[in-house]
C-alpha cells in the first residue's frame, strides 16, 4: 500500500477493521471520484465481505468467489443505474422483489446503486423501508460523486466511507484550526465570533467549503489514521479528551445542516443554528 494515497490507505484500514470486528452495516454510502477509477476497491470491500477475508488477503486470492465477481458473473450481486436523469421508483421495486428470493449461493447478497443523487423522492421512499429493516445478509453500496446530492433520508440512514481524493491537508492552515477547535468546543465559536465571520468564513460558499473540509478532518481522525498522514501535529493535539461518540453526534450534525446552504439562508443565523445545536448536542 505504499504507494497509495492517504485516502485510499484510510479507506483500506477502516474496511479492514470492519472486517476484523465483524462491524458490518447494512448500508454504505460511498463518495467517490469516478467510478471506474474506484472501482476496485469498491469491489476489493465487496469481495472482504462475501469471503470474510482482509483487503491484502483479498487482492492476493484467486478464489472461486473472487473470480465469478471478476468476470460480473457473481449472482448475490446487482448493480442498479439510472435510467435517464432519476433512478425509477419501479427499479426499487424490482430490486425488492429479486432479493425477497433467497440467496443462490446461501450468502451475504449485495446490490449497488450507482450515482445514489439521482434516487428522487419516489424511488427513495420505495427503498427506504428496504434501507431500514433489510433481511439478514443484504447489504446496500450506494455510490455517488456528492453525499449532499443525496436525499437527507437515504444518506441518515447509511455509513459514510469516502474514496475522494479532496481531503485537504491542514498544515500550517490556521483557520481551519481555529474553526476545528471551535466545532469541537462550540462554547468557542461565539467567543471568536467576530474573527471567524470576518475572516474564516465570510460568506455561504465559504462556509460549505469549511466545513466541508472540517467534515473531512472528524472523518479522518475517526478512522484512526492520522498518525500515519503527514498532517499537522496540531490537528490531532485538537482532538485530545474529544470521545468518539461526541464526534459522531457532531459530524451528523455538520451533515445535516450543511445541506440547508444550498438553499437560500442567512449563513450567519445558520451558523449560528449549527454551533447552538453542537452545544447541546443535537
Amino acid at each position: 500500500m505504499s504507494n497509495l494515497s492517504i485516502v485510499k490507505k484510510n479507506y483500506i484500514n477502516y474496511i479492514d477493521k470492519i472486517i476484523e470486528n465483524d462491524k458490518l452495516s447494512h448500508a454504505y454510502l460511498i463518495e467517490i471520484d469516478n467510478y471506474d477509477d474506484d472501482k476496485e476497491y469498491i469491489f476489493a470491500f465487496i469481495k472482504m465481505i462475501l469471503c470474510n477475508l482482509t483487503y491484502e488477503k483479498v487482492i492476493n486470492s484467486n478464489s472461486n468467489i473472487i473470480n465469478l465477481i471478476d468476470e460480473g458473473n457473481y449472482p448475490d450481486i446487482k448493480i442498479v443505474e439510472s435510467k435517464g436523469s432519476t433512478i425509477k421508483k419501479s427499479q426499487m421495486l424490482d430490486l425488492q422483489k429479486e432479493y425477497s428470493n433467497k440467496s443462490l449461493l446461501d450468502g451475504k447478497r449485495i446490490y449497488i446503486i450507482k450515482e445514489a443523487e439521482k434516487l428522487n423522492a419516489s424511488s427513495a421512499n420505495t427503498m427506504l423501508k428496504f434501507l431500514e429493516e433489510p433481511e439478514e445478509g443484504i447489504i446496500a453500496f450506494l455510490l455517488t460523486n456528492n453525499r449532499y446530492s443525496v436525499l437527507e433520508t437515504i444518506l441518515s440512514r447509511c455509513q459514510i466511507l469516502t474514496l475522494k481524493e479532496n481531503c485537504v491537508f491542514f498544515n500550517d492552515n490556521d483557520d481551519i484550526l481555529d474553526l476545528l477547535k471551535c466545532v469541537l468546543h462550540p462554547k468557542n465559536f461565539f467567543i471568536n465570533y467576530n474573527n471567524l465571520i470576518s475572516n474564516t468564513i465570510i460568506d455561504k460558499e465559504m462556509a460549505k467549503e469549511k466545513f466541508n473540509i472540517i467534515e473531512n478532518c472528524i472523518i479522518m481522525y475517526l478512522n484512526s489514521e492520522y498518525e500515519n498522514s503527514n498532517i499537522d501535529n496540531k490537528i490531532l493535539v485538537a482532538f485530545n479528551d474529544i470521545d468518539d461518540d461526541r464526534l459522531l453526534k457532531s459530524l451528523s450534525i455538520i451533515e445535516k445542516e450543511i445541506k440547508k446552504l444550498v438553499y437560500n439562508v442567512n449563513y450567519k443565523l445558520w451558523l449560528d443554528s449549527l454551533f447552538s445545536k453542537l452545544i447541546i448536542g443535537g
